[in-house]
């Protein structure tokens, strides 16, 4: 095992343990902060409230790279609480609700007061239901049964629930002895466990990388605008450790880390994917190249928001993407191999 794959692990289920959809990230925020600034970094939170931190200086004539990962989540909303005291829900994110149906979770309100719950079909006892199996999953057909003894709006609305109270849905993290990584939201805070385990690696490595290092946690990045912003001046590329997706048409497995060359908003920067190619090569790295026909990712959004910057892409191997997830303890070595190749 990597020396480094206990800390990558310890810190990717930390982070899994605090809710995080977008928009209710700040708990998690800090504690990755925190983090960052126990390893010896002069970290900070962004306006947008992600985190951000230089962490290698490099030499003048190299040109910085900021590499990204993103805390968010996907989730719910309520945007309504029912007449019968049911809530119904507005995704976070891509949240398929027919992923969610059965689901435990965690309703928030502004004062910070937590209830529990399940997203369920309406009228979900079988026995009773006979359209159960042929209705369609939907936010419109589904609701959050709370687990108070509640019968009526005037009941949620004693509780101080709320339109607009953020909605978590359980991770349900588990690690098995065979090394699989089985949780929700792998994507990506697998890769925010990647990225404190290099940032760890680069603080106690004796020789230290060329160019200079950034690395910026988003918080955004599931409803599209994680990395248009807070990206310095100097940097000359943004490379984005995300998920690498495990499907059909695809060549990435749990335990390899993909190099994405195209995704559903067109090719990645040609010279970063190829040296990105060759550096696995150099390494060792098992590796797949992949095109994603349903992806978008924290690179493009910085080139959307204007930045001048080459773009790449790469991540651990996950299945079921959006759903319960799973990813390998070798995918996430490999990952944190191929930062090692390409940066050092």
């Amino acid at each position: 095992m990597n020396p480094y794959s206990e800390y990558m692990l310890s810190q990717t289920t930390a982070v899994l343990g605090i809710d995080s959809p977008t928009g209710y990230t700040k708990k998690a925020a800090e504690y990755v902060l925190s983090q960052y600034q126990a390893l010896g970094y002069e970290a900070c939170l962004t306006t947008k409230g992600g985190v951000f931190v230089c962490i290698n200086e490099g030499k003048e004539e190299e040109e910085p790279i900021l590499l990204e990962a993103h805390l968010d989540t996907l989730g719910g909303m309520v945007t309504e609480i029912r007449a019968d005291g049911r809530l119904s829900l507005t995704p976070l994110g891509g949240m398929n609700p027919n992923n969610g149906e059965a689901e435990n979770v965690r309703i928030i309100t502004r004062e910070g007061k937590i209830y529990t719950g399940t997203f369920q079909l309406q009228n979900a006892s079988i026995h009773v239901n006979g359209d159960y199996n042929e209705t369609k999953r939907s936010y419109d057909s589904m609701e959050v049964v709370i687990d108070e003894m509640v019968s009526s709006r005037e009941d949620v609305l004693a509780l101080g629930i709320l339109p607009g109270d953020i909605v978590c849905f359980d991770p349900r993290t588990v690690i098995t002895e065979s090394g699989y990584i089985k949780s929700r939201f792998l994507d990506d805070k697998l890769s925010v466990g990647i990225l404190l385990g290099f940032a760890k690696y680069v603080k106690e490595s004796d020789v230290k990388p060329s160019r200079r290092i950034y690395q910026h946690i988003t918080v955004f990045e599931e409803v599209g605008h994680g990395g248009s912003s807070s990206i310095p001046s100097d940097v000359k590329e943004v490379l984005a450790v995300d998920m690498g997706c495990v499907g059909n048409g695809l060549g990435c497995k749990e335990h390899q880390v993909s190099i994405c060359a195209k995704d559903s908003g067109g090719p990645y920067h040609y010279d970063v994917v190829s040296g990105l190619i060759a550096a696995a090569k150099k390494a060792n790295v098992d590796f797949a190249i992949d095109v994603y026909p349903h992806y978008g990712s924290d690179a493009e959004a910085a080139l959307r928001s204007g930045h001048d910057v080459k773009h790449g892409l790469i991540g651990a191997g996950v299945y079921a993407s959006h759903g319960y997830e799973r990813s390998h303890i070798k995918g996430m070595e490999n990952t944190f191999e191929l930062l090692k190749a390409y940066l050092f």
